[in-house]
């Protein structure tokens, strides 16, 4: 059996590196994290993503409708060293005050098995097909919602001439209850697109399923298309 370590493949452990690096504390505020520099800048620049991205519009707040909280998360970033890389701020929604049938409805979403995962790539390897790993940046925020949903504004950019809004979500944000199905449903919307699937698809995240298009097998969202073979 050949194993990394065989064939000289290490990846250091960060905690057992001796690089020292000074860093600020997670903040447990979004207000007294505005006042340290590294935060601040790593919420601005979420912020800012999220308004490029048309994530919402602000709108006077409807009475008796559902307002979802609004969350800022922090992280540090690390290299494989065990430096620090980056600070990470991301604002999510707290699905936690979502109501079933008023802001999400369905949130089923297929996920894949890690079974599964192993076959496909037994089929590579035997077969000696091409793959290749589609990583989608913030994945969650280019999905579109088919709910209405409202979100109080992030803490600490509240629009001053407008205080009183709210924001009425047009992309999905993470943190929402259905935000995973909103991401499958653009993502198998864009399959369609890409190829032409004859086969019917009712199980196409849950099980392998042997398509007619030149011989394309579809599986998670992956094509893999053998090209020793000819379509029949």
């Amino acid at each position: 059996m050949v194993t990394r370590s065989k064939v000289r493949i290490v990846k250091a452990n960060p905690k057992y590196n001796l690089h020292v690096t000074i860093s600020s504390s997670i903040p447990k505020s979004p207000f007294h994290t505005l006042r340290d520099p590294n935060w601040k800048q790593a919420m601005c620049d979420e912020y800012k993503a999220l308004i490029d991205n048309n994530t919402w519009v602000l709108v006077p707040g409807p009475p008796n409708v559902n307002i979802v909280r609004s969350i800022w998360l922090y992280k540090h970033k690390y290299n494989a060293d065990g430096s620090l890389n980056q600070y990470k701020a991301r604002l999510v929604a707290n699905g936690h005050s979502q109501q079933q049938g008023i802001d999400c409805d369905e949130t089923f979403n297929p996920v894949v098995k890690p079974a599964a995962i192993r076959t496909i790539l037994s089929l590579v390897v035997s077969r000696q097909w091409p793959i290749h790993q589609l990583d989608v940046k913030s994945a969650f925020l280019h999905s579109h919602l088919t709910e209405t949903v409202y979100m109080h504004q992030p803490p600490g950019f509240t629009d001053s001439a407008h205080s009183d809004y709210v924001c009425l979500l047009q992309k999905s944000l993470y943190g929402l209850k259905q935000a995973p199905r909103a991401w499958f449903q653009r993502f198998l919307a864009m399959l369609f697109e890409l190829v032409s699937i004859t086969a019917k698809l009712t199980c196409l995240f849950s099980s392998f399923i042997r398509g007619k298009t030149q011989l394309t097998y579809y599986y998670i969202g992956v094509a893999i298309s053998d090209p020793t073979r000819n379509p029949t």
